[in-house]
């Protein structure tokens, strides 16, 4: 998947990024959400200062819908910085290592590399907290991140699967516009 140049499909990526952030509004398992996804596909694809407030927007818009929808979580917690943040460090993933070459090895590699800096910060910045459900040891970090492998596995598994939808798509449908823009033979 060799990466089309970003100026000429900026339309194209923006909308593919709001897509996938709006799914965050349909149901779904824990930690089974696009969000990550739309950070290191941000990152790669969209341009400037798009490519970082587009995921933090989308987070900060659908946050409070999916705490109204959901109930039982506030919106916004001392722990929102730190997620953000993490999505931001996967907008950084996206820029540095997906944006000139995107093969799906590579993606692959970023998407997971995403997810496990995610479950690494976010479940340090739970243990570490002071309102954690675990003791502040080396035995009560590591059964923090071991209550969190579950939430690992499904934020690995959406992190994969819409990378890959998004990347994709991004692909096949610049392709098609493209070529709906070359001259015709006569």
């Amino acid at each position: 998947m060799d990466q089309q140049k970003n100026t000429g499909f900026q339309p194209l990526a923006f909308t593919l990024t709001v897509a996938a952030a709006l799914l965050r509004l349909v149901p779904h398992p824990p930690n089974f959400a696009p969000i990550g996804a739309v950070a290191l596909f941000g990152g790669a694809k969209l341009n400037g200062w798009q490519a970082y407030l587009v995921p933090l927007l989308a987070m900060a818009v659908t946050d409070p819908i999916r705490s109204w929808m959901e109930g039982g979580f506030p919106a916004y917690s001392w722990g929102t910085l730190i997620v953000y943040s993490s999505f931001l460090i996967s907008v950084i993933l996206g820029r540095v290592f997906l944006r000139r070459s995107a093969s799906v090895p590579r993606i692959a590699s970023i998407a997971f590399l995403g997810s496990l800096q995610f479950y690494l910060i976010t479940n340090f910045s739970s243990w570490a907290s002071a309102n954690s459900l675990y003791p502040h040891t080396w035995s009560g970090l590591i059964a923090c991140y071991t209550a969190a492998l579950p939430f690992f596995g499904r934020t690995l598994l959406a992190d994969l699967f819409y990378t890959g939808v998004l990347f994709s798509a991004y692909h096949l449908l610049s392709r098609k516009f493209a070529g709906a823009h070359e001259p015709q033979a006569a």
